[in-house]
């Protein structure tokens, strides 16, 4: 039994802060200093996990520090800034929210979006402009619309990176987001619009929910979450709960492969996923776009 499985047995209500971040409980310990170590502070190592001190000075390996890179639970590289793909995503979605509202139809000159609105199936998606399924990934209709999604992605999105490392978590976060794409595609009238990360962000609370899992923490704070968002994903009007749904599922199966993905066969199976996962995209979408033609 590894360290995680083995320290995750404590009582919940006696679980140590992160040396690091005291107010993050954890029940994982550093395997050379014993130190509690949080996801973002987690470094993969071959027994374990190991803080980011140990790894940094080479503690009782008898190398240097540099001998091996640190990774992260996931198998990516440890970052300085484990937020930063989080920070470049929200500035991403603010820069086209704010360049869309402002000017439209310079954004439809340079075919950064297509006609507005940016994902209309009849218009759109249905005669070849399959890009759409993308960039209505960062296209949000109102400010409450954003808002609610770039509060999601800061919260679920800076852990996950930490945890899963850059490359691993934008494939995440954009295959999810196809996939709510999608099936949205697939299931949704011919003449509606849809757009906006929400497929995405709910990508990264199934994926939240399969690291929580994996590390034996309460489920309990994220399935509550999850919870309330489809109460209100399936009890408000005009919310496309095929890219809820779709993104979910995605998040789940991807980030799965991701945390539980063997050691000597951790990076295929991990992008082999990403890719079943895309392929699956591609055929929702030429079959519907079969039944429009």
């Amino acid at each position: 039994m590894d360290q995680a499985a083995g320290d995750s047995r404590q009582d919940a209500q006696s679980l140590p802060g992160c040396y690091r971040h005291p107010d993050r409980e954890t029940g994982v310990r550093c395997t050379r200093c014993d130190r509690p170590i949080c996801p973002e502070c987690m470094v993969s190592a071959s027994v374990g996990f190991q803080c980011p001190d140990c790894v940094r000075t080479g503690s009782g390996t008898g190398h240097a520090p540099s001998a091996s890179r640190p990774r992260t639970l996931a198998g990516g590289t440890v970052t300085a800034d484990p937020r930063l793909l989080t920070k470049i995503l929200i500035g991403i979605n603010l820069a086209v929210f704010l360049a869309v509202h402002s000017s439209t139809s310079l954004l439809s000159e340079l075919y950064l979006i297509g006609e507005w609105p940016p994902f209309a199936p009849s218009q759109g998606v249905a005669e070849g402009q399959w890009y759409r399924l993308f960039t209505s990934m960062f296209t949000h209709e109102a400010i409450w619309h954003i808002a609610f999604n770039m509060l999601g992605l800061w919260w679920l999105g800076g852990p996950l990176e930490a945890a899963l490392g850059r490359a691993r978590y934008l494939a995440l976060y954009v295959t999810s987001g196809l996939a709510g794409s999608a099936l949205t595609y697939l299931i949704e009238s011919p003449t509606t619009a849809s757009l906006g990360a929400s497929g995405a962000i709910f990508g990264l609370f199934g994926a939240t929910a399969v690291l929580m899992r994996r590390l034996q923490y309460d489920m309990r704070p994220i399935i509550a979450l999850l919870v309330i968002n489809l109460i209100f994903t399936f009890g408000w009007a005009d919310i496309a709960w095929q890219a809820h749904i779709g993104g979910l599922v995605a998040g789940v199966v991807i980030g799965y492969a991701m945390v539980h993905a063997p050691r000597e066969r951790r990076a295929l199976i991990q992008y082999g996923t990403c890719a079943v996962v895309l392929a699956v995209v591609v055929v929702m979408t030429v079959l519907r776009t079969a039944q429009l033609a």
